[in-house]
């Protein structure tokens, strides 16, 4: 080999970490729009139809939260996190009311970022209503993945809302005898959160006869604490199942951004 030849080799290896973190940095693929001065990009990874909203300066560490169903409805939150540099990701699993094949799509888009795109090992989980069936199934499969969990009225027993009809049947591949004993709703498996150290935060409407707080969030805490988790319940008296979120949204950023290693 010539020295030429051996030159432009060695130049090429001394580049590769800086082509690949230019390649992590290289813009989106799909569709780029807007969400709230920030760009945003919808895209695919195969068949899963995904959504990333950018910071304009991203933190260190590339932290990101992955926000479940409604992408967009009442955005103060993620508004918020995109100031404090946080990706906003979405991964879309509509119909599926957090059963095992939603968890699936959520596993390859975990892999996706974190492999692919460098982010953050541990990811933040932002459930909104019925969002909060898949955050916390996703969760307990991967809570060593997870930093924080913000549930905003969020369902977590399927039991309680939508309770046992034929969408959740279809979804779980269950019988309505099977659906009736299944023990594996957001309230049956929080062990795996509590030991592995999972922060929880819950805004809820104390009115709320959509998802009942005494079915849902009353559940969880009372289950959290008694597991030594820590969780910590905003309550907002009279307040039903809308509006969702906080107009200051700042209670719940500062705990996410507490939280986040």
């Amino acid at each position: 080999m010539n020295l030429s030849k051996r030159f432009v080799i060695l130049i090429l290896i001394a580049m590769s970490p800086v082509m690949s973190t230019l390649a992590d940095e290289a813009p989106w693929p799909g569709k780029k729009g807007s969400f709230h001065g920030f760009e945003q990009y919808d895209f695919k990874i195969g068949d899963l139809n995904c959504k990333m909203v950018v910071p304009n300066k991203g933190a260190a560490g590339k932290p990101w939260i992955i926000r479940a169903r409604f992408f967009g409805h009442e955005p103060q939150t993620d508004v918020a996190l995109l100031k404090a540099g946080f990706h906003v990701a979405f991964c879309d699993i509509a119909g599926l009311y957090g059963a095992p094949e939603a968890v699936a799509r959520w596993d390859r888009f975990y892999v996706h970022l974190t492999e692919k795109k460098g982010f953050a090992k541990k990811v933040n989980l932002e459930g909104m209503s019925r969002g909060g069936l898949i955050v916390y199934n996703w969760a307990a499969k991967n809570p060593e993945k997870v930093n924080c969990i913000y549930g905003d009225a969020p369902v977590c027993d399927f039991k309680s809302w939508p309770k046992i009809n034929p969408a959740i049947l279809k979804a779980y591949k269950l019988t309505e005898e099977e659906a009736r004993a299944y023990s594996k709703n957001p309230v049956d498996h929080l062990a795996p959160l509590a030991k592995h150290k999972v922060a929880l935060i819950h805004v809820v409407g104390e009115a709320d006869k959509i998802v009942p707080v005494t079915e849902n969030s009353d559940v969880i805490e009372k289950r959290y604490r008694e597991l030594g988790g820590e969780i910590k319940v905003i309550r907002k008296p009279g307040v039903g199942h809308h509006p969702h979120s906080l107009k200051d949204p700042k209670p719940i950023v500062d705990f996410i951004l507490a939280h986040q290693k």
